[in-house]
């Protein structure tokens, strides 16, 4: 793949062989963050687990401290009071059967986290196909099934994010914007890997955190020195 000539430039400022601490590795992300736009700065974890086991699983939800930077478009399935909550807590859709049928046959898209109480999950389940390769279907451990529907949509909208293996055993998530600045990066990251750390499975053996990567939407990634996390995780273990 061939990169453009900033990209090529920024990757010159990080040393491939070096492992990171992390306030320094996010003082090149802030650095490498030269586009446009403000940039997202991403976090990348390799686990040392097989997310073909069930036992194996890691998949959570996390508030930021600092936020993501992102305004969130909160969705809610709800009914009677729940929907009154929901409306005067701040859900930017609300509904029932009649949004499940506008997702389904309108194509309706616009919000970025899908909360439902209990019972509506059977209208939600419908959805499955539409929320679930995005992401967005609700989720008892991601906190986006509840009947709690005004602390979700509170959550949702400081900054909460949702934290879950990929195929190849790799977490992706944002951690804040480049013009955060370090420290409050640094808080969000630690946030994070904490709640990833606790996330570990009993089954998982052997080193959990392989390896961690920093990175800003356009930059070159900067590799973090994974020691701290690793015992870490074995102490939350013992």
């Amino acid at each position: 793949m061939k990169h453009g000539k900033k990209y090529v430039d920024n990757s010159k400022l990080v040393d491939r062989s070096k492992l990171y601490e992390t306030a320094e590795a996010l003082e090149l992300c802030t650095q490498t963050a030269k586009a446009k736009f403000d940039e997202t700065i991403e976090i990348h974890v390799r686990l040392g687990v097989d997310s073909r086991h069930a036992d194996q699983q890691v998949r959570g939800a996390v508030v930021l401290p600092n936020g993501t930077g992102k305004t969130v478009r909160v969705a809610v399935f709800a009914k009677g009071e729940n929907l009154d909550k929901a409306q005067q807590a701040g859900a930017d859709v609300f509904g029932g059967e009649d949004l499940m049928q506008r997702i389904q046959n309108e194509g309706f898209m616009d919000f970025d986290v899908v909360i439902a109480t209990p019972d509506m999950m059977g209208i939600v389940g419908r959805l499955g196909k539409i929320l679930g390769p995005r992401g967005l279907m609700p989720n008892p451990k991601a906190g986006t099934v509840t009947p709690d529907v005004v602390r979700a949509i509170t959550e949702a909208k400081a900054g909460k994010i949702e934290y879950r293996l990929d195929k190849t055993n790799i977490i992706h998530c944002p951690i804040g914007k480049a013009s955060f600045g370090v420290e409050k990066l640094q808080q969000n990251f630690d946030t994070l890997m904490n709640a990833i750390v606790k996330a570990k499975p009993a089954a998982a053996k052997g080193q959990y955190v392989k390896s961690c990567v920093v990175s800003a939407t356009m930059g070159p990634g900067v590799r973090v020195n994974p020691a701290r996390f690793a015992n870490a995780a074995v102490s939350s273990a013992q």
